[in-house]
């Protein structure tokens, strides 16, 4: 249980880091000056990032109260 716990561990921290990236990139996307259609369009991919992001953050967590209920 021990590699369920460090490997939720790991899966967890890579989506709060995915998370950081997406909210990096759209201040990014703020500031480049785009005009509408553009930045909906960018604004777009980089919310199936953030979703994708928090699921891993999610599915991460979950494998940490799984190890930790199991050992």
């Amino acid at each position: 249980m021990l590699y369920l716990i460090w490997g939720g561990a790991v899966l967890a921290l890579a989506g709060v880091a995915g998370l950081l990236a997406s909210a990096i990139g759209a201040l990014r996307l703020r500031r480049a000056g785009l005009d509408d259609a553009a930045l909906q369009a960018r604004l777009k991919r980089l919310v199936f990032f953030n979703l994708g992001a928090l699921g891993a953050g999610m599915v991460g967590l979950m494998a940490v109260v799984v190890g930790v209920l199991l050992r």
